[in-house]
């Protein structure tokens, strides 16, 4: 599985975690487990676009 791939499979993760909580927020339930699950599927995203971020700032040093 490509990067791409991997970073969409995310998304649409995070997508369906936050329907969950919308419905759960409306029926007043807990979704403290669904919050901690969406909290580190984000930070997976962010780590990923944060690399690319460096790599395109710095093609010439990390290539080695």
């Amino acid at each position: 599985m490509s990067q791409k791939q991997y970073l969409k499979t995310i998304e649409r993760e995070i997508q369906r975690i936050n329907r969950i909580i919308d419905f759960k927020i409306v029926r007043g339930e807990e979704y403290s487990r669904e919050a901690r699950d969406h909290k580190l599927l984000l930070k997976k995203v962010r780590f990923y676009n944060r690399q690319g971020f460096f790599r395109r700032l710095f093609p010439s040093i990390l290539s080695f």
